[in-house]
Protein backbone atom coordinates (compact mmCIF):
# COMPACT_ATOMS: atom_id res chain seq x y z
CA UNK A 1 0.00 0.00 0.00
CA UNK A 2 2.58 2.49 0.67
CA UNK A 3 4.31 2.38 -2.68
CA UNK A 4 0.58 2.58 -4.30
CA UNK A 5 0.04 6.09 -2.22
CA UNK A 6 2.86 7.23 -3.37
CA UNK A 7 2.85 6.92 -6.60
CA UNK A 8 -0.56 8.16 -6.56
CA UNK A 9 0.36 11.17 -4.60
CA UNK A 10 3.54 11.93 -7.23
CA UNK A 11 0.03 12.58 -9.99
CA UNK A 12 -1.51 14.98 -7.22
CA UNK A 13 1.62 16.83 -6.56
CA UNK A 14 1.56 18.50 -10.09
CA UNK A 15 -2.52 19.39 -8.81
CA UNK A 16 -1.00 22.02 -6.72
CA UNK A 17 -0.88 24.55 -9.87
CA UNK A 18 -4.33 23.74 -10.24
CA UNK A 19 -5.74 24.25 -7.29
CA UNK A 20 -7.53 27.63 -8.31
CA UNK A 21 -6.57 29.06 -4.94
CA UNK A 22 -3.18 30.21 -5.40
CA UNK A 23 -2.26 33.81 -3.97
CA UNK A 24 -2.62 35.98 -6.28
CA UNK A 25 -1.76 39.82 -6.30
CA UNK A 26 -3.63 42.69 -4.79
CA UNK A 27 -3.30 46.47 -5.10
CA UNK A 28 -4.96 46.87 -1.55
CA UNK A 29 -2.04 47.45 0.22
CA UNK A 30 -1.70 49.20 4.19
CA UNK A 31 1.95 50.86 4.88
CA UNK A 32 3.38 49.75 8.08
CA UNK A 33 3.71 52.98 10.50
CA UNK A 34 6.28 51.07 13.38
CA UNK A 35 9.62 53.09 12.27
CA UNK A 36 11.82 49.39 13.21
CA UNK A 37 9.43 47.81 10.55
CA UNK A 38 9.43 50.48 7.83
CA UNK A 39 13.50 50.14 7.91
CA UNK A 40 13.53 46.47 8.47
CA UNK A 41 11.25 46.54 5.25
CA UNK A 42 13.03 48.69 3.47
CA UNK A 43 16.22 46.76 4.08
CA UNK A 44 14.15 43.39 2.77
CA UNK A 45 13.62 45.43 -0.25
CA UNK A 46 17.45 45.54 -1.53
CA UNK A 47 17.87 42.05 -0.86
CA UNK A 48 15.79 40.51 -3.99
CA UNK A 49 16.42 36.76 -3.98
CA UNK A 50 15.22 34.66 -1.09
CA UNK A 51 14.56 30.63 -0.62
CA UNK A 52 11.70 29.00 0.38
CA UNK A 53 12.12 25.70 1.98
CA UNK A 54 9.36 23.56 2.31
CA UNK A 55 10.55 20.73 4.43
CA UNK A 56 8.53 17.79 6.46
CA UNK A 57 6.93 15.02 6.82
CA UNK A 58 5.40 14.89 2.85
CA UNK A 59 9.38 14.44 2.01
CA UNK A 60 9.08 10.62 2.65
CA UNK A 61 6.81 9.72 0.45
CA UNK A 62 7.38 12.22 -1.70
CA UNK A 63 4.25 13.88 -1.98
CA UNK A 64 2.53 17.28 -2.29
CA UNK A 65 3.05 19.08 1.18
CA UNK A 66 -0.34 18.20 3.43
CA UNK A 67 -3.27 19.25 0.94
CA UNK A 68 -3.28 14.89 0.26
CA UNK A 69 -5.08 15.27 4.16
CA UNK A 70 -7.90 17.45 3.01
CA UNK A 71 -10.86 16.41 1.31
CA UNK A 72 -11.13 19.13 -1.45
CA UNK A 73 -12.65 18.05 -5.17
CA UNK A 74 -9.50 19.17 -6.13
CA UNK A 75 -7.47 16.41 -4.47
CA UNK A 76 -7.51 13.12 -5.62
CA UNK A 77 -7.40 9.64 -3.45
CA UNK A 78 -8.01 6.19 -4.35
CA UNK A 79 -11.54 5.46 -3.56
CA UNK A 80 -10.87 2.50 -2.00
CA UNK A 81 -9.02 3.82 0.68
CA UNK A 82 -10.84 4.52 3.93
CA UNK A 83 -9.82 8.36 4.68
CA UNK A 84 -9.17 7.39 7.69
CA UNK A 85 -6.88 5.39 7.40
CA UNK A 86 -5.15 7.27 4.75
CA UNK A 87 -4.61 10.17 7.74
CA UNK A 88 -3.32 7.26 10.01
CA UNK A 89 -0.82 6.10 7.08
CA UNK A 90 0.18 10.07 6.38
CA UNK A 91 0.84 11.34 9.78
CA UNK A 92 2.45 7.61 10.62
CA UNK A 93 5.42 9.10 8.55
CA UNK A 94 7.03 10.72 11.40
CA UNK A 95 7.48 7.43 12.64
CA UNK A 96 9.55 7.03 9.22
CA UNK A 97 11.19 10.96 9.03
CA UNK A 98 15.16 10.09 10.19
CA UNK A 99 17.16 12.60 8.13
CA UNK A 100 20.38 11.52 9.02
CA UNK A 101 22.04 13.52 6.18
CA UNK A 102 20.37 16.51 7.36
CA UNK A 103 22.75 19.27 6.11
CA UNK A 104 21.52 22.94 6.68
CA UNK A 105 24.74 24.00 5.90
CA UNK A 106 24.90 22.71 2.48
CA UNK A 107 21.01 24.52 2.19
CA UNK A 108 22.55 27.79 3.25
CA UNK A 109 25.64 27.64 0.94
CA UNK A 110 24.06 26.86 -2.28
CA UNK A 111 21.86 29.50 -1.47
CA UNK A 112 24.64 31.85 -1.07
CA UNK A 113 26.19 30.57 -4.42
CA UNK A 114 22.79 31.34 -6.10
CA UNK A 115 23.00 35.15 -4.60
CA UNK A 116 20.34 35.06 -2.55
CA UNK A 117 19.89 37.07 0.30
CA UNK A 118 17.05 36.47 2.75
CA UNK A 119 14.96 32.72 4.10
CA UNK A 120 11.82 31.52 4.82
CA UNK A 121 11.67 28.44 6.09
CA UNK A 122 8.43 25.53 6.83
CA UNK A 123 8.58 25.37 10.92
CA UNK A 124 5.10 23.81 9.85
CA UNK A 125 2.95 23.49 7.67
CA UNK A 126 -1.13 22.77 7.48
CA UNK A 127 -0.25 18.78 8.36
CA UNK A 128 0.72 19.80 11.85
CA UNK A 129 4.18 18.25 12.13
CA UNK A 130 6.30 20.44 13.40
CA UNK A 131 10.12 21.20 12.37
CA UNK A 132 11.05 22.59 15.92
CA UNK A 133 11.34 21.39 19.45
CA UNK A 134 7.46 23.03 20.22
CA UNK A 135 5.90 22.38 24.08
CA UNK A 136 2.66 22.59 22.28
CA UNK A 137 2.70 19.04 20.57
CA UNK A 138 4.26 15.56 20.71
CA UNK A 139 3.67 15.93 16.81
CA UNK A 140 7.21 17.14 15.80
CA UNK A 141 10.60 16.30 14.15
CA UNK A 142 12.34 16.38 17.75
CA UNK A 143 9.62 13.70 18.94
CA UNK A 144 10.79 10.13 16.68
CA UNK A 145 13.67 8.40 15.24
CA UNK A 146 15.55 12.04 14.46
CA UNK A 147 15.09 12.90 18.26
CA UNK A 148 18.85 12.08 20.01
CA UNK A 149 20.28 13.86 16.51
CA UNK A 150 22.45 16.88 18.01
CA UNK A 151 20.29 18.50 15.20
CA UNK A 152 17.36 17.31 16.15
CA UNK A 153 15.65 20.60 16.62
CA UNK A 154 16.08 21.36 12.87
CA UNK A 155 14.73 25.12 12.87
CA UNK A 156 17.27 26.68 14.91
CA UNK A 157 20.19 24.77 12.83
CA UNK A 158 18.60 26.12 9.69
CA UNK A 159 18.20 29.39 10.73
CA UNK A 160 22.20 29.50 12.37
CA UNK A 161 23.29 28.30 9.35
CA UNK A 162 21.72 30.69 6.94
CA UNK A 163 22.37 33.52 9.65
CA UNK A 164 25.97 32.59 9.83
CA UNK A 165 25.69 33.84 5.69
CA UNK A 166 24.21 36.95 6.59
CA UNK A 167 20.73 36.30 5.56
CA UNK A 168 17.64 37.76 6.70
CA UNK A 169 15.87 35.18 8.74
CA UNK A 170 12.39 34.53 8.20
CA UNK A 171 9.68 31.88 9.71
CA UNK A 172 7.22 29.81 7.62
CA UNK A 173 4.13 28.85 10.08
CA UNK A 174 0.89 27.41 8.72
CA UNK A 175 -1.64 29.50 10.63
CA UNK A 176 -3.95 26.12 10.09
CA UNK A 177 -3.31 23.12 11.78
CA UNK A 178 -4.85 19.49 10.84
CA UNK A 179 -3.41 17.19 13.33
CA UNK A 180 -4.40 19.61 16.57
CA UNK A 181 -8.08 18.36 17.67
CA UNK A 182 -8.65 22.17 18.50
CA UNK A 183 -8.52 22.59 14.64
CA UNK A 184 -10.12 19.02 13.21
CA UNK A 185 -11.36 17.95 15.89
CA UNK A 186 -11.67 14.01 15.66
CA UNK A 187 -15.74 14.07 16.89
CA UNK A 188 -16.00 15.25 12.84
CA UNK A 189 -15.36 14.42 9.62
CA UNK A 190 -12.56 16.60 7.89
CA UNK A 191 -14.80 18.08 4.51
CA UNK A 192 -12.52 20.50 3.62
CA UNK A 193 -9.35 22.90 4.85
CA UNK A 194 -11.17 24.97 7.17
CA UNK A 195 -11.63 24.34 10.91
CA UNK A 196 -14.24 21.36 11.48
CA UNK A 197 -16.77 22.68 13.87
CA UNK A 198 -19.17 25.79 14.75
CA UNK A 199 -16.88 27.95 16.27
CA UNK A 200 -20.00 30.18 17.24
CA UNK A 201 -20.86 26.66 19.46
CA UNK A 202 -17.51 26.14 20.74
CA UNK A 203 -16.06 28.74 21.63
CA UNK A 204 -13.72 26.92 24.27
CA UNK A 205 -12.42 24.82 21.60
CA UNK A 206 -11.27 27.84 19.37
CA UNK A 207 -10.37 29.42 21.94
CA UNK A 208 -7.50 26.44 22.72
CA UNK A 209 -6.19 26.81 19.32
CA UNK A 210 -6.00 30.61 19.67
CA UNK A 211 -4.02 29.99 22.69
CA UNK A 212 -1.86 26.69 20.77
CA UNK A 213 -1.20 29.02 17.66
CA UNK A 214 -0.06 32.10 20.36
CA UNK A 215 2.16 29.67 22.51
CA UNK A 216 3.75 27.82 18.88
CA UNK A 217 4.57 31.66 17.59
CA UNK A 218 5.51 33.05 20.88
CA UNK A 219 7.98 30.17 20.65
CA UNK A 220 9.75 30.66 17.71
CA UNK A 221 9.88 34.45 18.70
CA UNK A 222 11.42 33.68 21.89
CA UNK A 223 13.82 30.40 21.54
CA UNK A 224 15.49 30.60 17.90
CA UNK A 225 17.66 33.61 17.55
CA UNK A 226 16.93 37.00 15.63
CA UNK A 227 13.83 36.52 13.25
CA UNK A 228 13.48 38.78 10.70
CA UNK A 229 10.48 37.86 8.95
CA UNK A 230 7.04 35.65 10.09
CA UNK A 231 5.72 34.46 7.14
CA UNK A 232 2.04 33.21 8.04
CA UNK A 233 0.37 30.90 5.59
CA UNK A 234 -3.22 29.62 5.29
CA UNK A 235 -4.79 32.68 4.12
CA UNK A 236 -8.62 31.04 5.11
CA UNK A 237 -7.74 31.38 8.80
CA UNK A 238 -8.78 35.27 9.16
CA UNK A 239 -11.64 36.88 10.36
CA UNK A 240 -15.01 37.04 8.28
CA UNK A 241 -14.91 40.94 8.08
CA UNK A 242 -11.49 40.46 6.02
CA UNK A 243 -13.02 37.49 3.55
CA UNK A 244 -13.01 39.08 -0.10
CA UNK A 245 -14.51 38.83 -3.66
CA UNK A 246 -10.45 38.02 -4.36
CA UNK A 247 -10.51 35.01 -1.45
CA UNK A 248 -14.17 33.58 -2.34
CA UNK A 249 -12.23 33.08 -5.95
CA UNK A 250 -10.03 30.96 -4.43
CA UNK A 251 -13.23 28.11 -4.59
CA UNK A 252 -12.72 27.06 -1.28
CA UNK A 253 -15.63 27.32 1.16
CA UNK A 254 -16.40 29.89 3.61
CA UNK A 255 -17.88 29.07 6.83
CA UNK A 256 -20.11 31.98 8.02
CA UNK A 257 -18.23 32.61 11.12
CA UNK A 258 -14.76 33.65 11.82
CA UNK A 259 -11.26 32.14 12.20
CA UNK A 260 -10.28 35.17 14.22
CA UNK A 261 -6.96 34.03 16.10
CA UNK A 262 -6.31 37.08 16.96
CA UNK A 263 -3.53 38.76 14.93
CA UNK A 264 -3.07 41.88 16.95
CA UNK A 265 -2.44 40.43 20.35
CA UNK A 266 0.36 37.93 18.19
CA UNK A 267 2.09 40.50 16.70
CA UNK A 268 2.32 42.88 19.79
CA UNK A 269 4.08 39.86 21.34
CA UNK A 270 6.23 38.74 18.72
CA UNK A 271 7.19 42.24 17.87
CA UNK A 272 8.05 42.34 21.59
CA UNK A 273 10.47 39.83 21.40
CA UNK A 274 11.58 40.80 17.41
CA UNK A 275 11.35 44.21 17.64
CA UNK A 276 10.95 45.57 13.43
CA UNK A 277 9.84 42.14 12.71
CA UNK A 278 7.90 42.18 9.19
CA UNK A 279 4.74 40.27 9.68
CA UNK A 280 3.30 38.60 6.34
CA UNK A 281 -0.42 37.47 6.92
CA UNK A 282 -0.80 36.06 3.40
CA UNK A 283 -3.92 37.91 2.00
CA UNK A 284 -5.47 38.86 4.98
CA UNK A 285 -4.69 42.33 3.70
CA UNK A 286 -4.08 45.32 6.44
CA UNK A 287 -1.45 46.13 8.54
CA UNK A 288 -0.40 42.43 9.00
CA UNK A 289 0.25 41.67 5.60
CA UNK A 290 3.65 44.20 5.85
CA UNK A 291 4.75 42.83 2.26
CA UNK A 292 2.45 40.67 -0.85
CA UNK A 293 2.83 37.35 -1.99
CA UNK A 294 1.47 36.54 -5.57
CA UNK A 295 1.97 32.43 -5.81
CA UNK A 296 3.65 31.09 -8.65
CA UNK A 297 3.21 34.40 -10.85
CA UNK A 298 4.24 37.84 -11.14
CA UNK A 299 1.72 40.64 -11.69
CA UNK A 300 0.80 41.69 -14.96
CA UNK A 301 2.45 45.39 -14.10
CA UNK A 302 5.11 46.77 -11.80
CA UNK A 303 3.64 47.87 -8.25
CA UNK A 304 4.20 50.34 -5.93
CA UNK A 305 4.55 48.56 -2.91
CA UNK A 306 6.46 46.01 -1.41
CA UNK A 307 5.90 42.07 -3.12
CA UNK A 308 7.21 39.05 -3.82
CA UNK A 309 6.41 36.38 -5.83
CA UNK A 310 6.83 32.66 -4.53
CA UNK A 311 7.70 30.26 -7.25
CA UNK A 312 8.79 26.70 -7.13
CA UNK A 313 12.38 26.12 -9.07
CA UNK A 314 10.90 22.50 -9.99
CA UNK A 315 7.16 21.20 -10.26
CA UNK A 316 6.58 21.11 -6.69
CA UNK A 317 7.35 22.88 -3.62
CA UNK A 318 8.69 20.18 -1.75
CA UNK A 319 10.92 17.20 -2.63
CA UNK A 320 9.20 14.54 -5.24
CA UNK A 321 11.06 12.19 -6.88
CA UNK A 322 11.95 13.03 -10.76
CA UNK A 323 11.07 16.74 -10.41
CA UNK A 324 11.74 18.95 -13.52
CA UNK A 325 13.61 21.67 -12.12
CA UNK A 326 13.35 25.44 -14.42
CA UNK A 327 16.73 25.99 -16.08
CA UNK A 328 19.18 29.28 -14.55
CA UNK A 329 17.42 31.25 -18.18
CA UNK A 330 14.19 30.40 -17.15
CA UNK A 331 14.63 31.54 -13.28
CA UNK A 332 17.36 34.55 -14.11
CA UNK A 333 14.26 35.95 -16.42
CA UNK A 334 12.00 35.54 -13.85
CA UNK A 335 14.13 37.58 -11.52
CA UNK A 336 15.00 40.19 -13.42
CA UNK A 337 10.99 40.41 -14.53
CA UNK A 338 9.73 40.47 -10.63
CA UNK A 339 13.10 42.94 -9.72
CA UNK A 340 12.04 45.49 -12.77
CA UNK A 341 8.38 45.70 -11.60
CA UNK A 342 9.21 46.47 -7.89
CA UNK A 343 9.21 42.66 -5.90
CA UNK A 344 11.37 40.16 -5.22
CA UNK A 345 11.82 36.87 -6.26
CA UNK A 346 11.23 34.02 -3.76
CA UNK A 347 12.85 30.68 -5.30
CA UNK A 348 10.82 27.27 -3.28
CA UNK A 349 13.77 24.49 -2.87
CA UNK A 350 12.82 21.14 -1.69
CA UNK A 351 15.41 18.96 0.28
CA UNK A 352 15.18 14.94 0.38
CA UNK A 353 13.98 13.13 3.17
CA UNK A 354 17.61 12.35 4.13
CA UNK A 355 18.03 16.08 4.44
CA UNK A 356 19.58 17.05 1.14
CA UNK A 357 19.46 19.04 -1.51
CA UNK A 358 19.96 16.86 -4.98
CA UNK A 359 22.83 17.70 -6.93
CA UNK A 360 20.91 18.80 -10.12
CA UNK A 361 19.13 21.74 -7.61
CA UNK A 362 23.02 22.75 -6.33
CA UNK A 363 23.97 23.26 -9.75
CA UNK A 364 21.18 25.16 -11.24
CA UNK A 365 21.51 27.73 -7.85
CA UNK A 366 25.45 27.94 -8.50
CA UNK A 367 24.35 28.42 -12.41
CA UNK A 368 21.76 31.46 -11.52
CA UNK A 369 24.98 32.64 -9.05
CA UNK A 370 27.53 32.76 -11.72
CA UNK A 371 24.85 35.66 -13.79
CA UNK A 372 24.13 37.36 -10.32
CA UNK A 373 28.25 37.15 -9.21
CA UNK A 374 28.77 39.71 -12.64
CA UNK A 375 25.53 41.41 -13.04
CA UNK A 376 24.02 42.13 -9.38
CA UNK A 377 24.26 45.59 -9.60
CA UNK A 378 21.44 46.06 -11.32
CA UNK A 379 19.64 43.71 -8.96
CA UNK A 380 20.46 44.46 -5.50
CA UNK A 381 18.95 47.62 -4.01
CA UNK A 382 17.67 49.06 -6.48
CA UNK A 383 13.67 50.02 -7.17
CA UNK A 384 11.32 50.93 -9.97
CA UNK A 385 11.84 53.64 -13.04
CA UNK A 386 8.39 54.76 -14.60
CA UNK A 387 9.21 53.35 -17.89
CA UNK A 388 10.67 49.61 -16.68
CA UNK A 389 9.77 47.79 -19.56
CA UNK A 390 10.47 47.54 -23.74
CA UNK A 391 9.27 44.37 -24.90
CA UNK A 392 12.62 41.97 -23.41
CA UNK A 393 14.54 44.61 -22.06
CA UNK A 394 13.42 45.48 -18.65
CA UNK A 395 15.14 48.96 -16.35
CA UNK A 396 15.36 48.96 -12.69
CA UNK A 397 16.20 52.68 -10.68
CA UNK A 398 19.25 52.60 -8.44
CA UNK A 399 19.52 54.74 -5.11
CA UNK A 400 21.58 57.40 -6.96
CA UNK A 401 19.46 58.02 -9.64
CA UNK A 402 21.29 56.25 -12.25
CA UNK A 403 19.92 53.60 -14.48
CA UNK A 404 19.87 50.00 -15.33
CA UNK A 405 19.07 48.29 -18.30
CA UNK A 406 18.66 44.49 -18.40
CA UNK A 407 18.08 42.81 -21.93
CA UNK A 408 16.55 39.02 -21.84
CA UNK A 409 18.14 36.84 -24.21
CA UNK A 410 16.86 33.86 -26.25
CA UNK A 411 17.56 30.60 -24.24
CA UNK A 412 20.07 28.57 -26.26
CA UNK A 413 20.90 30.78 -28.72
CA UNK A 414 23.99 32.70 -29.79
CA UNK A 415 24.47 36.04 -27.95
CA UNK A 416 23.98 38.72 -30.28
CA UNK A 417 26.67 41.23 -30.95
CA UNK A 418 24.07 44.42 -30.26
CA UNK A 419 20.92 45.15 -28.46
CA UNK A 420 18.56 47.74 -29.07
CA UNK A 421 15.64 49.73 -26.48
CA UNK A 422 13.34 52.41 -26.71
CA UNK A 423 13.19 54.98 -24.10
CA UNK A 424 15.47 55.84 -20.74
CA UNK A 425 18.13 57.45 -22.62
CA UNK A 426 21.50 57.59 -21.34
CA UNK A 427 23.03 60.93 -20.56
CA UNK A 428 24.63 62.45 -23.49
CA UNK A 429 28.19 61.65 -23.29
CA UNK A 430 27.86 59.17 -20.81
CA UNK A 431 29.80 56.17 -19.78
CA UNK A 432 27.14 52.79 -20.32
CA UNK A 433 29.02 50.02 -18.21
CA UNK A 434 28.86 46.69 -19.34
CA UNK A 435 28.33 44.68 -15.96
CA UNK A 436 29.32 41.54 -16.79
CA UNK A 437 33.23 43.01 -17.48
CA UNK A 438 32.74 45.84 -16.13
CA UNK A 439 34.07 48.13 -18.70
CA UNK A 440 32.40 50.48 -20.87
CA UNK A 441 30.86 49.93 -24.41
CA UNK A 442 29.92 51.68 -27.15
CA UNK A 443 26.74 52.85 -27.44
CA UNK A 444 24.43 55.54 -30.13
CA UNK A 445 21.10 57.07 -30.04
CA UNK A 446 18.64 57.86 -32.59
CA UNK A 447 15.70 59.45 -31.45
CA UNK A 448 14.52 57.69 -28.60
CA UNK A 449 15.78 54.36 -29.20
CA UNK A 450 19.19 53.05 -27.70
CA UNK A 451 21.80 51.20 -29.91
CA UNK A 452 24.74 48.88 -27.47
CA UNK A 453 27.46 46.77 -29.07
CA UNK A 454 29.03 44.30 -27.24
CA UNK A 455 32.75 43.66 -26.31
CA UNK A 456 33.48 40.95 -29.73
CA UNK A 457 35.83 39.14 -26.83
CA UNK A 458 32.89 39.08 -24.66
CA UNK A 459 30.84 37.08 -27.43
CA UNK A 460 33.54 34.95 -28.61
CA UNK A 461 33.62 33.55 -25.12
CA UNK A 462 30.05 33.48 -23.87
CA UNK A 463 28.05 31.71 -26.91
CA UNK A 464 25.14 32.13 -25.23
CA UNK A 465 23.98 34.37 -22.22
CA UNK A 466 20.75 34.66 -19.64
CA UNK A 467 20.62 38.48 -20.20
CA UNK A 468 23.23 41.24 -20.38
CA UNK A 469 22.98 44.38 -18.09
CA UNK A 470 24.33 48.06 -18.52
CA UNK A 471 24.30 50.69 -15.84
CA UNK A 472 24.52 54.08 -16.86
CA UNK A 473 23.28 58.12 -15.81
CA UNK A 474 19.98 59.56 -17.84
CA UNK A 475 19.41 63.20 -18.46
Amino acid sequence: MKYFFVLLFLCASVCIHAQGNLHQQSTQYEAPEDPLVKANLERWRDQKFGMIIHWGLYAVPGIIESWALCSEDWISRDSTIAYDDFKKWYWGKNKEFNPVKFNPDQWAAAAQSAGMRYLVFTTKHHDGFSMFDTQQSDFKITNGPFGTNPKANVAKHVFESFRKKGFMIGAYFSKPDWHTEYYWWPKYATADRNVNYDIRKNPWRWNMFKQFTHNQIQELMSDYGKIDILWLDGGWVRPLETVTDEVRAWGAAIPPYSQDIDMPHIATMARGKQPGLLIVDRTVHGKFENYQTPEQSIPKQKLDHPWESCITLGGAWGYVPNDHFKSDVQVIHMLVEVVAKGGSLLLGVGPTAEGILLDEQVLRLQQIGQWLNQNGTAIYNTRTTDHYNDGKTYFTANKDGSLNALVLLPENEPAPATVTWKGNVPKKGAVLKFNATGKAVKWKVSGDNVTVTLPTAFIKEHKTYPAYTFSYPVK
